[in-house]
């Protein structure tokens, strides 16, 4: 079954965030930053990936800022994307499916980059 509909959605971020939730390596990070706003961040996330699975443009802003400051390395990059594709194909197959893992590594990618950046280049305004 493919992500078709906001209910998809829902689970998929709902299963992923659980399982961050208990990850050793990630559940401090994301805790330390979220605090007890789980239901806003949930929800945020609910948009994010309906604007980019479902094309149902629900998600305005810029995803990177809040993540700019993080005390992340490449290890805590893996892992995300170790459990992000895990639950997506526990859960779906189809072609929004592997759109998501796509999305995900490039997310990855690309945060990890400009993070690595701002570690070297303080001074770099977002």
């Amino acid at each position: 079954m493919d992500l078709i509909d906001l209910k998809d959605i829902k689970l998929l971020v709902d299963s992923f965030y659980s399982k961050v939730r208990k990850d050793d390596l990630l559940k401090d990070i994301f805790q330390n930053v979220i605090k007890d706003q789980w239901p806003v961040h949930l929800e945020k996330m609910y948009r994010f990936w309906q604007t980019i699975l479902l094309e149902e443009h629900t998600y305005f802003g810029s995803p990177f800022p809040p993540h700019a400051k993080l005390p992340v390395s490449r290890d805590h990059f893996d892992r995300w994307i170790l459990l992000f594709e895990t639950t997506v194909r526990e859960n779906f197959s189809g072609e929004n499916a592997d759109k998501a893992v796509l999305q995900g590594q490039r997310m990855v990618e690309v945060f990890h980059a400009k993070i690595e950046y701002m570690k070297t280049n303080p001074n770099t305004l977002l």
